[in-house]
């Protein structure tokens, strides 16, 4: 038996439980600051108030005050914060862990670095670890949706970190017969490609937006979701490299992609503004919710501005304007074809 301990208690981060649990092994579930009244309905039912699912009984539930206690024995320690939570983890977590305990993230995204350089969140987390530290900093990517993982979805995504032989004592902790991990040392390659796929996912919603302005419905959204998606993957593939990443992780970004349009907060800002709602607008509707999409599609509009190459991702430009410059959709649809 292995002793994870949780810092995070979002959906995802929850959800991982339900496997490591099953498992065997003892699972100590901490929530951030923003997740008081998380654990107090976790301690008092195991019922997860967005999850919307009761977790295992025998699942341990702390308040961020007690992070050092649910840390002390740890085997393993999970990052689950959402995006917005980055810099606070590094700056208050990173210097409390054992550096002897290896640690494993499902938080997902980019951080721009100037002149057109994007970092993953792994490489973030390492810039700020204490020089000479041995703490190994290993990372979860891939299609996989919080509450059909909970239900037991058959779910396939990767485990990426420096060291194969820590990876595969980690996969031991998580692997059941529905959730199912490959492993790779390619840490850059996949974090690159889960983390596009969320600027790429809000695009794809936009033809269910724009059907729905329309009065159409299902499968008269089918042509151009498909178009929008298949054009996210071409610039997701193409951006791989100018991030440090690798091509052949390219099947992690479509995955996710395709699990991320279908559902969630990336999808609903999609579909206001396929519906001709400006980013302002559509802002107000979501409001309290966590929009990962719209930080990770600016912060790589905003590299690829940079680097002068606008005219090689039309679609990723057009979402990159909707969220900054206040226009309504006009999707530039002659710009996807090309000639070989």
């Amino acid at each position: 038996m292995s002793v994870v301990t949780v810092i995070g208690s979002g959906q995802m981060a929850t959800a991982l439980s339900f496997p490591a649990f099953e498992n065997g092994n003892e699972v100590r579930l901490v929530g951030t600051h923003l997740d008081r009244e998380i654990i107090d309905e976790l301690r008092k039912s195991n019922y997860h108030l967005n999850l919307k699912r009761k977790v295992h009984e025998g699942v341990k539930f702390y308040q961020i005050e007690e992070a050092k206690e649910a840390l002390t024995g740890a085997d393993l320690v999970l990052c689950g914060v959402s995006s917005f939570g980055v810099e606070w983890y590094g700056k208050e977590i990173l210097p409390i862990l054992d550096e002897n305990v290896p640690m494993i993230s499902v938080t997902k995204g980019l951080m721009n670095q100037g002149d057109g350089k994007m970092i993953c969140y792994p490489e973030y987390w390492k810039s700020q670890l204490r020089e000479g530290s041995k703490l190994v900093l290993n990372a979860i990517g891939g299609p996989c949706e919080a509450k059909c993982l909970a239900d037991h979805v058959p779910s396939y995504v990767a485990y990426c970190g420096p060291d194969m032989e820590i990876l595969k004592k980690i996969k031991k902790i998580f692997s059941t017969d529905y959730y199912i991990i490959s492993l790779t040392q390619d840490v850059v390659g996949l974090e690159v490609s889960v983390a596009l796929k969320n600027a790429y996912a809000l695009a794809t919603a936009l033809a269910v937006g724009m059907a729905e302005k329309e009065n159409r419905e299902g499968v008269n959204s089918w042509n151009a979701q498909s178009a929008l998606f298949m054009q996210g993957v071409k610039e997701m593939y193409d951006l791989l490299p100018v991030f440090g990443g690798s091509q052949d992780k390219i099947m992690y970004a479509a995955g996710d992609c395709h699990v991320t349009s279908q559902g969630g907060r990336s999808r609903k800002v999609g579909v206001l503004l396929g519906k001709g709602y400006t980013i302002d607008e559509a802002l107000e509707q979501l409001k309290g919710e966590t929009l990962e999409a719209v930080v990770i599609a600016k912060r790589t509009g905003k590299a690829v501005c940079e680097l002068g190459e606008m005219d090689k991702y039309p679609l990723l430009m057009h979402v990159y304007e909707l969220l900054t410059q206040g226009i309504t959709i006009n999707m530039p649809w002659k710009k996807f074809e090309t000639i070989n």
